[in-house]
């Protein structure tokens, strides 16, 4: 997908306070979690855990190599299991 087609976008703020607008290319659950696929202009994708905090959402960075991992694979598994049944 490109950054440019149709897509919810997201303002992520660094830890320097540094904006920078990404597109949602995915949302999915994996054991009872929320992760969420992001893809900036320069087509860049980072893997955020999505927490709640009463009514509000935020992503969170995973720092766990293990469990990205799981993560993109589950993810790689899903669109080859989508583009089987087109």
């Amino acid at each position: 997908m490109r950054y440019d087609e149709q897509r919810d976008t997201v303002v992520i703020e660094d830890h320097l306070g540094s904006e920078k607008e990404y597109a949602v290319e995915a949302l999915f659950d994996m054991e009872e979690k929320l992760y969420a696929l992001l893809r900036d202009r320069d087509n860049d994708t980072i893997v955020l855990r999505v927490e709640d905090e009463g009514e509000d959402q935020y992503v969170v960075g995973i720092f766990d190599p293990q469990e990205k991992e799981n993560i993109l694979d589950a993810y790689q598994i899903a669109i080859e299991a989508a583009s089987d049944e087109e």
